[in-house]
């Protein structure tokens, strides 16, 4: 169970971080992020004076956004096999005491 917990959350790995690429590309090409920075600017400029102090600057680079997400997926990697196997461990256990569910299959006459 642990390989294939591991293997199966490896995978999952990188259909996330396919996706949270693509998605960046795709708000990138829409101009969400320079909305998003314009918005935050001009949210936190001040004017004292009639001197403007600038405003805060977010910055949305993709090895950054695609980087976090690899981060995020590979503890989501080791804790999906944990529990997995975990779970597979008590479940045999369970099974074992209790002597399991036996099934039947039996053709229709």
């Amino acid at each position: 169970m642990l390989k294939f917990s591991l293997l199966f959350s490896l995978c999952l790995l990188i259909v996330f971080v396919v996706a949270v690429a693509a998605l960046y590309f795709a708000l990138q090409a829409l101009g969400v992020f320079d909305s998003v920075n314009r918005f935050v600017r001009d949210l936190t400029e001040a004017n004292s004076g009639g001197t403007a102090t600038g405003g805060f600057d977010v910055t949305f680079s993709a090895t950054r956004v695609i980087g976090g997400a690899a981060v995020i997926g590979l503890i989501n990697v080791v804790i999906i096999t944990a529990i997995s196997t975990l779970g597979a461990f008590l479940y045999n256990l369970c099974s074992d005491i209790v002597g399991g569910i036996e099934v039947t299959l039996a053709e229709r006459e």
